[in-house]
């Protein structure tokens, strides 16, 4: 019987399970939508339950399909659990919580600078030592038995029962964590916290076995391997540097979905300036699974999508629809029609800027072109922010939207713009840390610029969006 290997993969808007044979085929796949709960306490956290309770289901049915072997989990950032010395956990704070106001001044106190974390202040939990603050208010005696264990980590633990922490979530504008040098940040170890992290992992590293418990309610084999796992960004970027036109050189990985995040491996070829970076406008540094720090910026576009179609039909498949969106979009241009940024307050290179329209169009098609440039121009801008260089690689849902991607490529000629497969994806990047020499099953498709007349366009929407 063939090994089998199972990516769990968290993330904020939706989880999924895939099952993957030794060369990346993926043999069964299902996902569910996330959304936030309430605790017993009143907060908003995490659905554990919810998630469990479906992966239970789904690892028992994939395990009726032959012999699983590993498990490896990757999981948003941000987020983390407190677990007790009893086995049990602390509902963790969903991140777009918001603190109540006398602790968000409390924490804004406390915090490091930038300089020394390259974490920016975030709103609400987004800053995960601003969960963590909150949570030693909450759970008081508790806190100081607690071990904090970051989210793809608190999975693991679920299935092995060995407490981790890793590099790529907690150096994931967390406040706890010092890029370069991998150590807690001074905040952390001030506040005693670095002495409730649990201990570090490496991303690669096979934490223990499945417990007696994973095995009788899901049909595992005793001996599957459960791996230590990462932050799902880090995981894209690791499928990517599979492809022989990244391998090697300096690129962006562009992940797409609700967060649109730009990670700018320089490969060692440059030193970190952290100087260089913008705080204010939502620039941070990423580490990746080999401690290496990664220049960073995002926004949430998937968000703003959802916000800005406002439509009670379904949303248009940007893909499907290419030829005529990129119509469409030809008369956005023409009419004038602007998306202002932004929509997701607080965060992105506009954090600070109210959204608005300018001629919003009634018409779906049009609205999703205008949607479309307004993405290609906010990552365009948060490109510039932190230096990108080389090819650029695009991964997630928005990689098959034509327009935002043509049109991408028409806003930086200097830079080869590639759409990766679907199945170059976080599961693909988890397979290459457990095999690194695998192989893409698929090429990169590299995209044209289009001919759309956008020079003008983007010069008003620059001044329009900085004013």
């Amino acid at each position: 019987m063939r090994e089998l290997t199972v990516v769990l993969d968290i993330g904020k808007s939706f989880a999924k399970l895939s099952l993957l044979s030794q060369n990346g085929e993926i043999l069964g796949k299902n996902a569910r939508p996330n959304a936030s709960v309430t605790s017993t306490q009143g907060y908003p956290c995490l659905d554990v339950e919810g998630l469990e309770s479906w992966l239970s289901e789904t690892l028992s049915e994939f395990a009726r399909k032959g012999r699983i072997c590993r498990i490896m989990p990757v999981a948003h950032g941000a987020s983390a659990c407190l677990v007790q010395e009893d086995g049990t956990w602390l509902a963790p704070l969903d991140y777009e919580a918001a603190l109540p106001a006398p602790l968000a001044e409390a924490y804004a106190k406390e915090r490091d600078a930038f300089h020394l974390t390259g974490s920016p202040a975030l709103p609400c939990g987004l800053n995960l030592g601003a969960q963590i603050f909150w949570m030693e208010q909450l759970a008081g005696e508790a806190f100081a038995k607690s071990t904090i264990v970051t989210w793809p980590q608190f999975w693991a633990w679920r299935l092995c029962g060995v407490a981790a922490t890793e590099t790529t979530s907690l150096g994931c504008h967390t406040d706890l964590w010092q890029p370069g040098t991998n150590i807690p940040s001074p905040m952390a170890q001030r506040r005693g916290w670095d002495k409730r992290l649990a201990p570090l992992y490496a991303a690669g590293d096979v934490l223990g076995t499945v417990t007696p418990e994973w095995q009788q309610r899901c049909g595992l084999p005793a001996d599957c391997k459960v791996y230590c796992g990462l932050h799902d960004s880090n995981a894209a970027l690791i499928a990517m540097r599979g492809f022989p036109e990244v391998k090697g050189r300096e690129h962006t990985v562009l992940s797409t979905g609700t967060w649109f995040i730009a990670m700018h491996a320089t490969l060692g070829k440059r030193a970190l300036d952290l100087a260089a970076l913008p705080e204010a406008r939502d620039c941070l540094v990423n580490v990746d699974a080999f401690g290496a720090p990664v220049p960073s910026a995002r926004f949430m576009g998937g968000r703003e999508t959802e916000i800005l179609e406002a439509a009670p039909v379904e949303q248009l498949d940007a893909g499907a629809n290419g030829a005529a969106l990129l119509d469409a979009a030809r008369e956005v241009i023409a009419e004038g029609v602007f998306a202002l940024p932004t929509f997701q307050t607080g965060v992105g290179p506009f954090g600070q800027s109210e959204g608005r329209w300018m001629r919003r169009p009634e018409e779906q098609l049009k609205r999703r072109a205008a949607i479309s440039l307004y993405l290609a121009l906010v990552t365009d801008t948060m490109l510039g922010l932190i230096g990108s260089t080389g090819p650029i690689v695009a991964e997630g849902r928005f990689a098959g939207d034509v327009v935002f991607m043509s049109t991408l490529a028409k806003l930086r000629p200097s830079q080869p713009i590639y759409a990766a497969p679907t199945s170059a994806s976080v599961q693909y990047g988890a397979l290459r840390l457990m095999f690194p020499e695998l192989a893409p099953s698929e090429t990169l498709a590299q995209t044209a610029a289009n001919d759309l007349p956008i020079e003008d366009y983007a010069a008003s929407w620059r001044e329009m969006a900085n004013q």
